[in-house]
């Protein structure tokens, strides 16, 4: 998928770098696969802004995707290419030979009456196939990983996300992330051939603030233009220094390198080699 430049009629189209839409279905989506949404603009049952930044924006319908496909040796075909409002990537509209449609995350190259096949088995490796790690061959661009099998994919569903498998050894295949980490995977979970469709997504820019309204995104202000009572960092005369050694976040924790995870996490253990500038706890 493409990026359309618009023309530079106004200060907000100057700089305009939207996906190109042209290659995708019109009209709406399938009415059997989508479902209602409530949009909570961040806040909790109490009314409590337990996420920031988030706010209203257009209404959505929630599609069904399929993380599972557990539809194994029945052909389908792909329908129709869509947008789905809820993630960067592009979806599929897969019709089976049985009658049954079901939405996929789209792959670089698959594109509208091309074959998908899920299967337990070795099938060819065509962009949208899928099948278990130990049928893959070595050095094969996946996406859409599981972590257990069966569970469905958790691993490389965002645009243009992609794995790669690095090696085999016995019962472990050996996963470069796309974080650039190293990790074994059991060889019976699946994934699918190819890297997820719409990798322009992280050049485009939305060209103005009411765009990002639309989106859901409310405006963001520096800490040290709050006041002290809001932020570690407000306060002083004017534009200051945040007047810290480290900064912090909005409730005195240590930003920018603080660690979250767990030093007890029992899936360490499957890290062989940690990603760029991290460095492995034993």
């Amino acid at each position: 998928m493409a990026l359309r430049i618009q023309k530079p009629t106004t200060n907000a189209r100057r700089k305009l770098y939207v996906a190109d839409f042209s290659e995708l279905h019109q009209g709406k989506p399938y009415k059997k696969l989508v479902r209602g949404h409530a949009e909570n603009a961040g806040r909790n049952n109490q009314g409590k802004i337990t996420v920031r930044h988030r706010g209203a924006g257009n209404k959505r319908l929630y599609r069904l995707v399929d993380f599972v496909q557990d539809k194994y040796d029945i052909p389908g075909k792909v329908e129709r290419l869509e947008y789905d409002p809820f993630r960067s990537a592009r979806i599929a509209l897969i019709l089976y030979r049985d009658g049954e449609r079901r939405y996929i995350p789209a792959q670089e190259g698959l594109s509208v009456g091309g074959p998908v096949l899920s299967s337990r088995k070795k099938v060819d490796l065509n962009p949208g196939n899928r099948m278990p790690l130990k049928h893959i061959p070595t050095g094969v661009t996946v996406s859409l990983l599981e972590l257990l099998p069966g569970r469905g994919a958790k691993i490389a569903r965002g645009a243009g996300n992609k794995a790669t498998i690095a090696a085999k050894e016995g019962e472990n295949v050996h996963i470069k992330m796309p974080s650039g980490e190293i990790r074994l995977f059991n060889k019976e979970v699946t994934a699918s051939i190819g890297a997820i469709a719409n990798a322009d997504h992280i050049n485009e820019r939305k060209g103005k603030a009411g765009r990002m309204r639309w989106l859901r995104v409310r405006p963001t202000v520096k800490g040290k233009s709050m006041n002290p009572v809001d932020h570690p960092h407000g306060g002083g005369e004017g534009h200051s220094p945040i007047g810290l050694k480290h900064p912090k976040t909005p409730w005195g924790k240590p930003a920018l390198g603080y660690k979250t995870r767990s030093r007890k996490k029992k899936s360490d253990r499957f890290i062989v080699k940690p990603r760029k500038g991290k460095s492995k706890r034993t």
